[in-house]
C-alpha cells in the first residue's frame, strides 16, 4: 500500500482540512481518468492511500477490492472487483488493449 502524508485514515478526504482538500481533488481527478473510475470509486482509491495512477501498476485487484469491502464494514458489490481490474491493467500496461478497458470485460 502507498504510504500517506496525512495520518488520517479511510474516508479522509471527507474530513475537512484546507491542504488536505486540495491534494485529494487533485488525486480524485487524475484517478477518474482511469477506465470506469468515476467520483465515487476514485474517491475510495484516495480513502485507501492512492492518490496517483502509478501507484496501482503492481496492485492486486482482489486485495484492493477486499480492502475496500473491510472499509465499508461489508459487501461490496462485485463489480467494484471488476473495476479494480480493469484500472490495475490500465496501470500497468503502456499500450492497453481497447477491449480490457471495459470493466465489463473483467467479469469472472
Amino acid at each position: 500500500m502507498p504510504s500517506r502524508k496525512s495520518p488520517r485514515t479511510a474516508s479522509t478526504c471527507s474530513e475537512p482540512d484546507v491542504e488536505y482538500d486540495a491534494e485529494c481533488a487533485a488525486a480524485l481527478k487524475q484517478l477518474q481518468r482511469l477506465p470506469g473510475v468515476g467520483p465515487s470509486i476514485a474517491r475510495d482509491l484516495v480513502d485507501q492511500g492512492f492518490r496517483r495512477i502509478d501507484q496501482l501498476r503492481h496492485c492486486d485487484p482482489q486485495a484492493l477490492y477486499e480492502r475496500q469491502c473491510a472499509l465499508q464494514g461489508g459487501h461490496v458489490d462485485r463489480c467494484w472487483l471488476y473495476v479494480a481490474r480493469c484500472i490495475v491493467y490500465a496501470a500497468a500496461t503502456a499500450h492497453p488493449e481497447p477491449e480490457k478497458l471495459k470493466w465489463w470485460n473483467w467479469k469472472d
